[in-house]
């Protein structure tokens, strides 16, 4: 079997195609990968470390700026689509698939319309709840599409067959209860936040960070690990110290540009409060985690916006956009998290009520039965 994946540019898209590749192996040890790549993307480095070859296609997506830099970017961009059909037919015609499988991402569409075009099995993943432009071109021709909300299918309306299957979440993130976790990090009983705002950092999240550090530090009564990221390193430290916050004072507080094993702390809090990537979203409900959730306003479609209200309306988090943002609000909902158990049960228990702990799986045993109804209808 020859296994064909696209999917890249972000971690979001590229680990649920690295997911799904690992399940085919399990049960076709033999079964041949091939990944699409662009030439310094994220999944240059990752599909090959992971041990898949991958076969380039030059692709960027466009600039809305119209500054001078973005103007160049764009022609570079529009020339490099204008090939991009070709290369994607010559890797088709020259791996030739059994099926191929798209996972989101601009490199997913010359990949998945040329395999779609010649006749091959195609199947793709949306990972938000608002789907993708690319999604929308391809899923009137793909076998299946794969959807980790349900609230896609709306969005979705001329799509073959529509399953929603979740998203793949590392097996790190499966099966870890909050007692473990605290103790694999040395924290007790008392009340726990974990903010995070990516490896970059999010200056909004940071600022909420620090306000609730602000409120909650001279208490003593919670803890809060809080991660700011590359862009926080000098801009944190400063939005503390305007405060009058000193970490060094607080023994319940501790900050760090990255956090390791995010999975415990994900586990181990009683409250998370983060951006709202599809990822991001799905290990929150494994891990049964309440939130406060800040989508990302510049994600594309507002996706982040959408996958947010998913948890808000199941009653599993609370949204609130950057612009709406008010320290007041952040503390009161906050202490109501604090002296209430039983909120935080609630929430915790929505989370859990959503979370799908066999994406992978699900998509490979679908993706076989399809492929066994063709080759019967041949």
């Amino acid at each position: 079997m020859r296994v064909l994946l696209a999917g890249g540019g972000t971690g979001g898209h590229i680990n649920p195609a690295l997911a799904i590749a690992n399940e085919w192996k399990k049960h076709d040890p033999k079964a041949e990968f091939l990944f699409a790549a662009v030439p310094g993307n994220m999944e240059d480095t990752l599909v090959p470390k992971a041990g898949y070859p991958v076969a380039y296609i030059k692709l960027a997506g466009f600039h809305r700026s119209l500054l001078p830099q973005d103007v160049l970017h764009n022609i570079k961009a529009a020339a490099w689509l204008s090939v991009a059909d070709l290369r994607a037919a010559k890797i088709v015609r020259e791996f030739k698939p059994d099926f191929a499988v798209g996972t989101g991402g601009y490199l997913s569409g010359p990949i998945i319309r040329k395999a779609e075009q010649q006749g091959i099995p195609a199947f793709i993943h949306e990972q938000n709840a608002y789907p993708g432009v690319t999604s929308k071109l391809l899923a009137p021709k793909a076998d299946i599409v794969f959807a980790a909300f349900p609230e896609a299918e709306e969005r979705l309306p001329e799509c073959r067959r529509f399953e929603v299957v979740g998203n793949p979440v590392r097996q790190a993130f499966i099966g870890v209860g909050k007692k473990e976790a605290r103790k694999k990090l040395g924290l007790d009983d008392r009340f726990t936040i974990f903010s995070v705002g990516g490896s970059l950092g999010a200056t909004k999240i940071n600022e909420m960070a620090a306000d609730l550090m602000a409120w909650h530090g001279p208490l003593g009564e919670i803890n809060h690990i809080h991660g700011y990221g590359k862009n926080g390193r000098e801009l944190f430290p400063k939005m503390l110290a305007e405060r009058g916050i000193d970490l060094g004072k607080f023994p319940r507080i501790s900050a760090e540009e990255y956090i390791d094993n995010i999975h415990l702390y994900m586990a181990a809090a009683d409250l998370v409060i983060s951006r709202a990537g599809a990822l991001t979203v799905s290990e929150l409900e494994v891990t049964g985690s309440p939130s406060i959730l800040v989508p990302y306003p510049y994600a594309a479609e507002n996706h982040q916006y959408h996958n947010a209200m998913v948890l808000q309306n199941a009653g599993a988090a609370l949204v609130v956009q950057e612009k709406d943002y008010r320290r007041e609000w952040l503390i009161s909902e906050v202490e109501r998290f604090a002296e209430s158990p039983d909120r935080v049960a609630s929430f915790s228990a929505a989370a859990s009520h959503l979370a799908v702990l066999d994406t992978a799986s699900r998509i490979c045993a679908m993706i076989e039965e399809t492929l066994k109804v063709r080759a019967m209808k041949r």
